[in-house]
């Protein structure tokens, strides 16, 4: 199932969190696909951040706004229309939800159920919304250290408050899904609820703080040298257009097809693009020319899963998705992306040929 510029031309898309990392993506590859975007979020984090770096406010209707604050985001929801929801905003960092345990689960869990109360609304009252995606992790499994992948059937949990949100998540969608979206119980018409369960994600414009890939930019621009903690944890590695080819796949089926493609979805990189913390970092020394530039940090660090795979048998046989690009392409990208930065060149002109030459290898 590959993607189609004919099916998003003229739909109109709300996004929650659209001034984040992947929202800015997902965003800046909607409107090269022709959809009409409203974007819900709080103001860009940081300085710099790709939302601001590649011009995304300019092709989008941007609202600032929290997914805490009910009363707004449902007058929002109603005002754009939408046909369909994606729901990314999130507080989206292990490290941070240690030291902001509430905040965590107020953004992951109550955000979650605000936002799924404006779709039930905004879809009780127009009858127009056709879809509904919970973009989440696959942290939100409960995770025993298997060398095997976790399916989408697989006990949800989460050791650290981040992950442990977002299982939450999960279940309050799920709970929305049955109580007020189920076509057995309610009339038609009705949004199709899924969720997304995606892995490390890599890509050029990322700042965050904790974060492999920013970590190692900023060290490598001179704010060096990084201290890598969890150097052996293996990571399913994967750069941000593949999960969103996905999520885009995924919604295309929804409406086209309904309820048969509802409930949860793995996204995950094959097992051959799965490696450590210290080889990525490595990896991303040697493209820009600098090997020498991180330390292993000794100490205690707080606990973060040392093996965490998906397995997405189920969205390559039901939707035909599969990655593109393997791990040393998707390094190369993001570290082609940082350069061109630091290059000043055009950043959106750059995430538009990133993304041409994603859509050419599906």
């Amino acid at each position: 199932m590959a993607l189609s510029g004919a099916f998003w031309k003229g739909k109109k898309v709300l996004i929650t969190g659209h001034t984040g990392f992947k929202g800015s993506w997902l965003t800046l590859w909607l409107h090269h696909l022709g959809a009409e975007i409203t974007g819900y979020a709080l103001e860009p984090q940081g300085e710099p951040n790709v939302f601001t770096e590649a011009g995304v406010e300019g092709i989008c209707r941007s609202v600032i706004g929290d997914v805490r604050n009910r009363g707004h985001l449902l007058e929002t929801m109603l005002a754009a229309e939408p046909d369909i929801v994606i729901h990314m905003a999130a507080q989206p960092l292990v490290q941070y939800s240690y030291e902001h345990p509430v905040e965590t689960f107020e953004v992951n869990v109550m955000g979650t159920v605000n936002v799924l109360d404006a779709v039930r609304q905004t879809a009780a009252l127009n009858g127009k919304l056709q879809a509904f995606l919970n973009v989440t992790t696959d942290k939100c499994y409960e995770n025993r250290e298997w060398v095997w992948g976790y399916r989408e059937s697989d006990r949800l949990g989460g050791y650290d408050p981040y992950s442990n949100s977002k299982a939450c998540s999960e279940m309050v969608t799920a709970a929305y899904r049955s109580s007020y979206f189920n076509p057995d119980t309610h009339p038609a018409p009705l949004p199709v609820v899924a969720t997304a369960r995606a892995g490390n994600v890599i890509g050029g414009g990322d700042w965050s703080e904790n974060r492999i890939i920013p970590d190692c930019i900023r060290a490598l621009s001179g704010g060096g040298p990084l201290m890598v903690r969890n150097p052996a944890a293996i990571r399913p590695w994967q750069h941000v257009l593949e999960p969103l080819s996905g999520y885009l796949q995924l919604i295309e089926a929804m409406v086209t097809h309904g309820n048969t493609y509802a409930g949860a979805w793995n996204f995950g990189p094959d097992e051959d693009s799965e490696r450590n913390v210290e080889w990525l970092v490595r990896g991303v020394g040697r493209l820009w020319g600098q090997d020498d530039f991180y330390q292993i940090q000794s100490g205690s660090a707080p606990h973060e899963a040392l093996n965490l795979k998906l397995d997405s048998a189920k969205a390559k046989r039901n939707l035909h998705w599969s990655p593109r690009w393997d791990i040393h392409t998707a390094l190369q990208y993001t570290v082609a992306w940082y350069q061109a930065h630091q290059q000043h060149e055009s950043m959106r002109q750059i995430c538009v040929d990133q993304i041409e030459s994603y859509m050419a290898s599906i």
